[in-house]
């Protein structure tokens, strides 16, 4: 159901693959479903240049928070209950990925983050994780960084199994994850 709504609001595939740093830096392709016109990049390239202020907003948190002219209208919809990254279960009985962990950053992302901060890929990246449940997009990027560099640090499934009921809730209330 979701491929068809996808399909009929934009021309494209319905899964979208990236390739992500995960543990121990290796690189592996991320499966979600596609919430983006496919000239996205031209897109934001366009839109930050107008915008100054989203312009900001991106070098700050390196995500737009409130209008992102790339996501499409059934993209917000997927994005608003996670629901895009339901093909992430791909990843995780792939083995790249695990259901908790820090988010698996883009390459270009990583350039941005200390070598001090790199216990972050001494675990598996999840699907969720504390940035997801933390305020995710409201939070700056240094401070996602130190969040999921402590999660790393100290792992144990109990804090995995709470992350987990959080991650419910966010996705019941619409908060996205």
């Amino acid at each position: 159901v979701i491929g068809i709504l996808i399909k009929l609001e934009s021309d494209g595939p319905v899964l979208f693959t990236q390739e992500r740093v995960g543990k121990d830096l290796k690189i592996f392709k991320i499966y979600k479903f596609r919430t983006m016109y496919m000239d996205q990049e031209e897109r934001l390239k366009d839109y930050l240049r107008k915008n100054q202020k989203a312009k900001k907003e991106w070098e700050n948190y390196r995500k737009l928070r409130s209008f992102d002219p790339r996501v499409t209208k059934m993209g917000k919809i997927l994005r608003k209950f996670s629901f895009d990254e339901i093909p992430q279960i791909l990843n995780v009985i792939k083995g790249d990925m695990s259901l908790v962990g820090p988010r698996p950053y883009l390459k270009e992302e990583v350039v941005y983050i200390p070598l001090e901060n790199y216990e972050i890929f001494k675990v598996k990246p999840g699907i969720t994780g504390p940035w997801q449940v933390s305020g995710r997009n409201k939070i700056p990027f240094n401070e996602r960084i130190r969040i999921e560099k402590d999660y790393a640090m100290k792992k144990n499934l109990f804090k995995d199994i709470g992350y987990l009921f959080k991650t419910i809730n966010s996705i019941v209330n619409g908060e996205g994850i």
